[in-house]
């Protein structure tokens, strides 16, 4: 199984994400590794991303999940994955990747933004993405509202999976 933990910059895709593979006992991976420097650079100076700037981007997160798949391991991915064709590209058909849509008020992300310390995304980059965001279906995703603590989003995400089955 590959889970990947979604949504905009500050819904908690980093921190849920490894909680969810430290209680699953797997490994985690944040798709800002895979962005190149050049993207890190135009976020870093208040720019957003263009489909052409993320198109590379994805596809090198869909090699790496591959691989994953292929080695037979359950694996979680943090990724913001906001377009419907993004998440097309990182799911490729496959039923085995199980997107979580972490969604919360554009007050509560804005304020995990500007609490964030020495990262490379520009908080005033927020309603871009929000602006980018095509939000999952239910039968697409997960679905877990992030105004709770870290502990209770992974529990309502490990449930929701389960029984997703």
């Amino acid at each position: 199984m590959i889970l990947i933990a979604m949504g905009v910059s500050g819904s908690g895709k980093t921190t849920i994400g490894e909680q969810i593979a430290a209680r699953l006992g797997c490994g985690f991976a944040d798709a800002d590794e895979f962005h190149s420097e050049a993207n890190k650079k135009k976020m870093h100076e208040g720019h957003p991303l263009t489909d052409e700037d993320r198109w590379p981007w994805l596809r090198s997160i869909r090699e790496a999940l591959e691989a994953k798949r292929e080695a037979g391991v359950d694996f979680v991915f943090a990724c913001s994955a906001l377009k419907a064709a993004y998440r097309d590209i990182l799911r490729d058909g496959d039923k085995d990747v199980i997107f979580v849509y972490l969604h919360g008020t554009r007050e509560v992300l804005a304020d995990r933004l500007g609490a964030r310390k020495n990262h490379f995304f520009d908080p005033s980059l927020l309603q871009s993405q929000l602006d980018t965001l095509e939000p999952p279906t239910e039968e697409e995703a997960v679905f877990v509202d992030i105004d709770q603590s870290p502990e209770q989003i992974v529990d309502e995400v490990i449930e929701k999976v389960r029984q997703r089955g």
